[in-house]
């Protein structure tokens, strides 16, 4: 499908995806109670696969091989890591705190194109990295009472999550798109399978349900970002992606009666101003560029 301008479209889009995410999330964490994590993930990542195979097959054959296996593979496992690390951190915090630390993403995928993409990145950046970072440990508050080790987990997934962004960035020019998302659902279903008798139950009919609903949300999610980047560039669409941590709050008090604290306001406000300056930054020095 050709690459359409149409900002709008494209701002409604990447927000209507952050809804999905959100009530995918809450789908993770009332799992949480019933079904191992990896079986979690397992189960969603089957419904990936199956959508990542819809999306080749319409595609040419050819499209199955990549023309970096060793990217790909690193890509898939990165993927994997990081939807472990987040399932493993909701287990133990709110859905909020939870989505606001995995938020410092772009932050960390700034900080890594420098060395692995060979990146220049400019005193303002930095400062963004260096605010976004604050954010995350006013969220955390290390050696203070409220800390709870959990919290790493969601950091972890954004590292995770960070790389393969670098990754694939890295592959842009030389592989499609479907098919690093074919890559990227094969190794991960390939390593949860490998995980699985390891570390599962068999769940109840209402737990599959779960199960189906929230690999077909996260899939249709993923799809919707895919289509909205058609219509409009990274840093329009960047700053619209923070509506998620007003989802993940709405859901964490629907669903689990809870409500994001003070600090995780505070931490939440200064990671989504430092990635949105960030998004700004990028803007900017593409328009130079070009």
């Amino acid at each position: 499908m050709p690459r359409t301008d149409d900002p709008l479209r494209g701002i409604a889009l990447s927000v209507g995806s952050t809804v999905l995410f959100s009530i995918s999330d809450a789908t993770s964490k009332v799992l949480t109670a019933y079904l191992p994590v990896v079986e979690i993930a397992w189960l969603r990542y089957v419904i990936f696969v199956l959508v990542a195979a819809v999306l080749v097959r319409r595609g040419r054959p050819r499209a199955v091989w990549p023309r970096s296996p060793a990217l790909q593979v690193t890509r898939g496992l990165c993927l994997v890591g990081s939807s472990l690390l987040f399932v493993y951190g909701l287990r133990r915090l709110p859905l909020a705190e939870a989505s606001t630390i995995s938020f410092v993403s772009p932050v960390l995928t700034t900080m890594l194109s420098v060395p692995l993409l060979g990146e220049q990145v400019g005193i303002r950046r930095w400062a963004a990295v260096v605010a976004g970072l604050a954010g995350v440990v006013v969220v955390m508050r290390p050696g203070l009472a409220g800390f709870q080790p959990a919290a790493l987990f969601p950091l972890g997934s954004a590292l995770c999550w960070a790389l393969a962004l670098v990754i694939t960035r890295r592959m842009a020019d030389i592989e499609r798109p479907s098919t690093t998302v074919l890559w990227s659902a094969g190794v991960g279903a390939l390593v949860l399978s490998l995980l699985l008798p390891f570390d599962a139950t068999w769940p109840t009919p209402g737990q599959m349900s779960l199960a189906v609903l929230l690999g077909v949300l996260a899939s249709v999610g993923q799809s919707i970002v895919v289509v909205a980047y058609r219509h409009a560039p990274a840093s329009v669409l960047a700053p619209f992606s923070y509506a998620q941590l007003v989802w993940a709050g709405c859901a964490g008090w629907l669903v689990f009666g809870t409500l994001p604290d003070h600090w995780t306001l505070v931490g939440a406000t200064i990671i989504a101003a430092s990635g949105v300056y960030t998004a700004h930054r990028e803007r900017v020095r593409s328009r130079f560029s070009a």
